[in-house]
């Protein structure tokens, strides 16, 4: 059999906790199953990652690491809106040197400069070639997918730069999914495909400040059961909630479409779809926004792969990062990973073979703050640097340390023990491990103040 097509499924903001897959695990309160039936049939299938978290919960740093395997400092896209270095050898690049057709379509989000724009700001313009991640077989998309469309109108960009509309009274994602049918029904099978698929669904729409499910998310979804982490809490998500599961239940209809077609046209069967998100949303409850927190209802995502190397309902419960993703998508298509990815492919978890696999993930965080931390099975440990700004500096070499949770006792957070003197121990303990993570990144090693107060 030849290399295995690959479609990378990627959704925007979504927590892990809204998947039926994940209904099981004790602390997850979750929601109905019927949210998800397709992605649920896909794990049931395929294999479900228990344990996976992003790597930095802000949609450009992430994509970023997706598309290079590296950490967003190492890039210096550790924030949204920083060009993607057109020195930067990306996952589409490797794919085609490898006989791969490498397309995308969706949302782009590393091609754009900052908050004021510029001659090479394409936020709302049609993003050159040069600019595209080596993404040239095909291309569909917008730099921010949010600043071109809303739920029910806009367009995206061409190959040739051209708008291309979304149908009059089409919800995004399906129009969107329309595109990757097309797309799908055009290959010939002369050379196995990568195909990026990048939704904006369920991250919330920017100029109108909520989330935008399909027309009767709200009346669909009003009696969802709360996620634990939100149970007594403040925010927004009593009122915003039923459109975001309204949001996913598209993604999950639109992913059953996809995976019909694949079977109608014979190509299931060496296809491997995985299917994940950049981040979670807390919901304005552990900051003013949705995300930029170490908090798990912010950085534990789903991560589901299923076709070859990837089969039989498995499910691992080691603790995964999205910067494994990279290594695995290639592995999968028969590639070796290029030793500046910071990742370790998954199949060997998937096949048991893995040796000394990390007991921790780390992440990085920006914008609103510099921010790192790690998460182990038992542990949250995250440090913030007084004196940094997040939206321009891309790190420290002096933090404080701002939340350690014992997650086996409290897993909904609400308990920060961060200057707990009984915990002093374990918080240097995990600080030691915190700078191992932060040198393996290419970052140098911190001074890090213990909290007072």
């Amino acid at each position: 059999m030849s290399n295995p097509n690959i479609i990378f499924f990627f959704s925007d903001q979504q927590r892990w906790d809204t998947v039926g897959a994940y209904r099981d695990d004790p602390i997850c309160h979750g929601n109905s199953p019927d949210i998800t039936p397709n992605l649920d049939r896909m794990a049931a299938e395929g294999v479900r990652f228990e344990n996976a978290f992003t790597c930095q919960p802000v949609c450009g740093p992430a994509r970023a690491s997706l598309q290079t395997g590296k950490y967003p400092t190492e890039i210096g896209c550790f924030t949204n809106h920083r060009l993607l270095p057109l020195t930067e050898k990306t996952i589409a690049h490797r794919f085609a040197e490898h006989g791969y057709e490498a397309g995308y379509i969706g949302k782009w989000h590393l091609a754009s400069t900052g908050p004021h724009g510029g001659p090479d700001d394409f936020r709302t313009r049609p993003v050159p070639p040069e600019r595209r991640g080596g993404y040239k077989d095909y291309w569909l998309a917008s730099d921010v997918l949010e600043f071109t469309s809303h739920s029910y109108d806009g367009h995206m960009f061409n190959a040739e730069m051209e708008p291309v509309a979304f149908p009059e009274g089409r919800y995004r994602a399906d129009a969107q999914t329309d595109w990757v049918l097309d797309y799908l029904e055009t290959r010939s099978g002369e050379k196995p495909f990568f195909l990026f698929i990048s939704y904006i669904e369920p991250h919330h729409q920017n100029d109108h400040d909520h989330y935008e499910g399909p027309h009767g998310s709200k009346d669909l979804f009003k009696d969802f059961v709360v996620p634990g982490d939100l149970v007594d809490t403040g925010g927004d998500w009593r009122e915003e909630y039923p459109n975001y599961l309204g949001c996913i239940h598209s993604l999950d209809a639109n992913l059953g479409r996809i995976r019909d077609k694949l079977e109608g046209l014979g190509l299931a069967e060496n296809t491997l779809i995985v299917y994940t998100s950049d981040h979670g949303s807390h919901f304005r409850t552990r900051n003013a926004e949705y995300k930029r927190s170490c908090h798990d209802g912010c950085i534990r995502i789903p991560l589901v792969a299923c076709g070859p190397g990837f089969t039989g309902g498995n499910v691992v419960n080691d603790l995964v990062s999205l910067i494994d993703v990279p290594p695995t998508l290639l592995a999968a298509g028969g590639i070796t990973p290029p030793g500046t990815m910071r990742g370790r492919a998954l199949q060997p978890l998937v096949e048991g073979t893995a040796k000394a696999w990390p007991e921790d993930v780390f992440l990085q965080i920006s914008e609103s703050h510099v921010g790192r931390a790690i998460r182990t099975r038992k542990w949250k440990y995250a440090v913030a640097a007084p004196d940094k700004n997040g939206g321009t500096d891309p790190g420290s070499d002096h933090y404080v340390e701002a939340f350690l949770y014992d997650l086996e006792h409290d897993p909904h957070e609400r308990n920060n023990l961060v200057a707990d003197p009984v915990y002093k121990a374990a918080r240097a303990e995990l600080a030691e491990i915190l700078k191992r993570r932060m040198a393996e990144a290419g970052e140098a090693v911190p001074t890090i103040v213990p909290a007072t107060t």
